[in-house]
């Protein structure tokens, strides 16, 4: 019998939890986190083709082309074969990475089962990032005008997102706001809903 596959898209602007959660997640319901900025530095440090492809874009400054992305992604799928799911966090940004994404998992027999974006407002996510910008010393962090520009192009840029999946019926809100536990089990309500 086929194992039933649990693919998440976690999605929120820098700054509302979104990793710690995605760690949780994966103990809960045995997924792998795939991050694709932690990605991209793997294959790189391990000069991999797409690694190196990668890094030649990412020097000149350039965005990292979609299907270099989408290939790292496979890679990564296909050495965690024994997986019940993945999360994916940070792809896609855009409607075509949305789009290929899908078209890789159809690839693969599988499908996103849900977004699930943790709805934060501005102020909340300036008062975080400066917090924490005090605590790390990142200074791009502790400067409320840089992250409220961040927010800004989270919102432009990734919008699109969520109501690509929404028009699938697959889109969720859940409140960023609260204890760890409690967004916690709100996410993992709305994940146990899912007709999956």
């Amino acid at each position: 019998m086929d194992t039933i596959m649990l693919n998440l898209i976690l999605f929120g602007p820098p700054g509302s939890g979104k990793g710690t959660q995605a760690e949780r997640l994966e103990e809960a319901y045995n997924l792998v986190h795939i991050s694709t900025g932690v990605l991209f530095r793997s294959e790189m440090d391990e000069g991999t083709e797409l690694g190196i492809r990668a890094n030649e874009y990412m020097s000149r400054g350039e965005l990292v082309p979609d299907e270099v992305t989408i290939g790292m992604l496979k890679n990564k799928m296909l050495s965690h074969a024994d997986a019940e799911g993945f999360i994916f966090d940070g792809f896609p940004r855009t409607a075509p990475q949305a789009e290929a994404l899908d078209q890789l998992l159809e690839d693969m027999g599988q499908q996103i089962d849900a977004l699930i974006m943790l709805d934060v407002p501005e102020d909340e996510i300036v008062k975080r990032i400066v917090l924490r910008g005090k605590d790390s010393n990142r200074p791009d962090d502790s400067d409320p005008e840089i992250v409220r520009k961040r927010f800004q192009v989270y919102q432009s840029k990734t919008a699109p997102i969520y109501d690509y999946y929404n028009e699938k019926g697959i889109a969720f809100k859940i409140n960023g706001i609260g204890s760890i536990d409690e967004i916690f089990q709100n996410l993992c309500d709305t994940i146990d809903s899912l007709h999956v």
